[in-house]
């Protein structure tokens, strides 16, 4: 079984400037328990819970849930500690959700999900497909199709739907170079100063075809290599070789390891926020380069070792492949 055979199709999201408010009324009208947020482009790029707004250490949130959420939507006097607690009445999206968030593809296995889910304690996994979110699989949506059952109808008003995105890539082939015309000459048979500058000129227009067509097949190679880091996913096996791989090269006399190098259209931003550097860089990260940041946070960061994220190259002078470091220096 696929997660495009359990998915939810019918998904909405939010920006990273949804207001707090909005969200609360989202939940509430949709009768779900969180909502992906995505970027201009529909990349999801995180997900706000009911924790989220509510707080995860309230031993009665349970209870209060719809109430809170409903006051909060309809924008009533709420206890000054429960805005304090989601950072003011102006928060959004952006200061609340958890990131970086784990992508699935439509053709992952149940199993597959399964795991994701029990490996990073996740509750949902958003399905994305051609660059742009397309379902989310919900720990009920798994379960109900392991047993077999119905999902339920969502009780609530129907809302606008996720925010679509299509990117469409309209491929053209590079005319053929029109044939070289034969040099003019004077009537005294001597060729023309033109002449040559014309075969300058021509020069230069084909070596700009090459290296055109040189750069589509290297972003086409990318994109690629994107697909795949988004669809594959970090097994504990391979987690494992990764640390040993780091303790060879500490025993070595190196200080850090390269755990993977990705092209840096991996980042919800393209790698700016790695570049800059930006402390909210770990936001930006998808695929198999989230993954290895959550975890590290898991496993390694309580042990003193520290993940260092670095633009390795910059063709054409923008963020090329981006390095994960784990550091013991």
């Amino acid at each position: 079984m696929l997660a495009r055979d359990i998915m939810t199709r019918d998904v909405v999201s939010i920006t990273p400037d949804t207001p707090v408010r909005r969200i609360a009324a989202i939940l509430v009208e949709q009768g779900i328990s969180a909502v992906p947020v995505v970027d201009e482009t529909g990349l999801p790029i995180g997900v706000v819970s009911e924790g989220d707004l509510i707080g995860r250490d309230q031993s009665e949130k349970a209870q209060r849930r719809d109430w809170w959420l409903t006051l909060l939507a309809e924008g009533e006097t709420l206890h000054p500690d429960f805005l304090a607690m989601i950072e003011g009445s102006h928060a959004t999206a952006r200061s609340l959700m958890s990131a970086p968030v784990i992508t699935i593809g439509e053709d992952t296995e149940a199993g597959e999900i399964a795991h994701l889910m029990a490996t990073y304690r996740i509750k949902r996994l958003p399905v994305v497909e051609d660059g742009h979110i397309v379902g989310i699989v919900s720990r009920a949506d798994l379960l109900h199709a392991i047993a077999g059952t119905e999902k339920p109808p969502r009780s609530p008003k129907p809302g606008n739907g996720f925010i679509a995105w299509i990117e469409n890539h309209v491929g053209h082939e590079a005319a053929p170079a029109p044939p070289p015309e034969a040099p003019s000459t004077d009537r005294n048979g001597g060729l023309m100063v033109a002449d040559f500058r014309h075969l300058v000129d021509d020069h230069k227009e084909d070596e700009a075809r090459k290296r055109a067509t040189l750069r589509e097949e290297m972003r086409a190679q990318r994109r690629e290599a994107v697909k795949h880091l988004v669809e594959d996913h970090i097994t504990d096996q391979a987690w494992k070789k990764l640390i040993h791989e780091a303790r060879q090269a500490a025993e070595h006399g190196e200080t850090e390891y390269l755990l993977l190098r990705f092209p840096s259209q991996l980042c919800s931003d393209g790698g700016r926020a790695i570049n800059v550097p930006d402390r909210e860089w770990p936001e930006t990260l998808r695929g198999e380069a989230a993954e290895i940041y959550l975890r590290w946070e898991r496993d390694l960061r309580p042990r003193g070792f520290r993940l260092a994220a670095r633009v390795l190259d910059f063709p054409d002078g923008i963020p090329g492949d981006i390095g994960l470091f784990l550091v013991w220096a």
